[in-house]
């Protein structure tokens, strides 16, 4: 791409992917990316698998990309008492972003992109020559499909944070970069409709080469990696923000017809986030792992130390969050969770300074996550059955045909809360964010809904409606300092 991205290729990931090296099973340490040949499949392969290093970093879904949109949003706040945080997350909770202090996604997201690149190009470039010791032309177009995915799925999530995705089709959206870059390019931002094309693009196609049984091995899971499910998944939340309602229906059922997931019960439920994915089993499509481990670099800056009082304590369910579930409803009397008749939930006596408040227990940490002891890393889940019940809801109250009723209350009867009686789109929205609270959603649902967001704490108050420049992060200064062509965004 240009120089700061040609850096992260040769440099970055030696700082970067020390904390995700146990994300993969026998992965190629990150010094040695740019030294992967790319001339034979076993090469391509390898390559593929390194290329999703990058989402665990704490830039990403290793935590940021997460909590700080559920800080901006007002599902997350800082504890009422100070001195009981690390603050760490007091950009986003007190939306003072600048240029110089902002999301540090773009980098990442773009390293996955140029890693994608060199595989599609070599691909294409070397044709039948990769066709030895028995490797199929199914085998190649699997490795094909994953790049296409992980480019689409590297440019959406940037698109979503550095972008307006409300419709305003011709606004500034970001480079699309399909090819390897020399360092003395300098690519403008292309609109978001042409980014929305090229994703749609380059999903639509990897959903054609990919073969419906294949399943990336090697890993720690196969939950952790592209298949055509997740393809599928990726597209119906993408044209989702397109609004294109019919297709959004339609990805989301091909997802929900798979049959190769289920809704989690009442009871299921409150068990399964410190989990592994195959022990969580039903309704995870993609997740991003978790390493286990005593290292302390390992795991301190990850999404379980954040969201818990015994660890960093700095991202705690806001008690707005907490005012808009229904008694009996697990997602709030499990899901989200302090003390209960004197018993301890996730945070201990040695907290009172936690004054009532309630903490997330989707990060629980995987191996310490009893509430007694410094919490280590939790797998972060990317997309879920659930999600895929919403879209097909959302698209049906915006003319896809079909009812929501029957998808909303297929999640709601397993989740301890009242039927409803009808479904319109406030119902659906009210839903996604019971369900998806401390996903990452809810932060980008009303960025491309153009809701407004009045919420008050008492330490911070945002009123924020369409006109505001916050549903468009500014982009990194190291990035506009290195290409003259990258236009900021308004107001940074």
């Amino acid at each position: 791409m240009k120089k700061y991205i040609v850096i992260l290729v040769l440099a970055v990931a030696s700082l970067t992917f020390t904390g995700c090296k146990d994300f993969l099973v026998e992965a190629p340490i990150l010094s040695q990316t740019t030294s992967l040949t790319l001339g034979d499949y076993n090469g391509l392969d390898k390559a593929v698998t390194g290329a999703y290093s990058p989402l665990a970093d704490g830039s990403w879904y290793g935590a940021m990309y997460v909590l700080d949109a559920e800080m901006r949003s007002g599902n997350a706040m800082r504890p009422i008492n100070n001195d009981f945080t690390s603050g760490r997350m007091t950009v986003p909770y007190t939306m003072s972003y600048n240029e110089s202090s902002t999301s540090g996604l773009w980098g990442y997201a773009y390293y996955v992109i140029s890693a994608a690149n060199n595989v599609i190009n070599a691909i294409d470039e070397k044709g039948d020559e990769l066709l030895t010791g028995g490797v199929t032309q199914q085998d190649v177009d699997n490795l094909k499909a994953e790049a296409l995915a992980l480019r689409a799925f590297a440019h959406f999530d940037c698109l979503r944070l550095y972008a307006r995705t409300d419709g305003s089709n011709d606004a500034l959206g970001i480079p699309i970069i399909t090819t390897p870059q020399s360092p003395d390019e300098m690519p403008a931002r292309n609109t978001v409709t042409e980014t929305f094309n090229q994703i749609v693009s380059d999903l639509t196609t990897a959903e054609s080469l990919m073969s419906p049984s294949y399943a990336r091995s090697g890993g720690v899971s196969s939950k952790c990696y592209f298949n055509l499910n997740v393809i599928r998944a990726l597209l119906a939340r993408v044209y989702l923000y397109k609004k294109d309602w019919s297709n959004a229906a339609a990805y989301a059922t091909k997802v929900i017809e798979s049959g190769d997931y289920q809704l989690w019960t009442a009871a299921e439920y409150p068990t399964v986030w410190n989990k592994d994915a195959a022990d969580k089993g039903g309704e995870v499509i993609l997740e991003v792992y978790g390493a286990a481990s005593n290292d302390y670099d390992e795991y301190w800056e990850g999404p379980s130390h954040m969201t818990n009082p015994i660890g960093y304590a700095d991202c705690a369910a806001s008690f707005d969050l907490m005012g808009i579930f229904e008694e009996g409803d697990v997602r709030g009397s499990t899901g989200i969770r302090g003390k209960d008749d004197g018993k301890v939930m996730f945070c201990t006596d040695k907290d009172e300074k936690s004054l009532g408040q309630m903490w997330t227990m989707k990060y629980q940490g995987k191996g310490k996550g009893d509430g007694t002891s410094t919490p280590d890393f939790s797998n972060v889940i990317v997309i879920r059955l659930s999600e895929m019940y919403l879209i097909r809801a959302e698209a049906c109250v915006n003319g896809a045909g079909g009812t929501a009723l029957s998808d909303l209350n297929a999640i709601r009867s397993n989740r301890g809360a009242s039927l409803l009686s009808a479904a319109g789109a406030a119902a659906v929205a009210n839903e996604r964010r019971l369900e998806l609270n401390f996903e990452g959603h809810y932060w980008f649902d009303l960025a491309r809904t153009t809701a407004t967001l009045n919420y008050d704490d008492g330490v911070v108050t945002r009123n924020l409606d369409k006109s505001s420049n916050y549903w468009a992060l500014p982009i990194p200064k190291r990035e506009t300092d290195v290409n003259e062509n990258l236009v900021q965004n308004p107001g940074f």
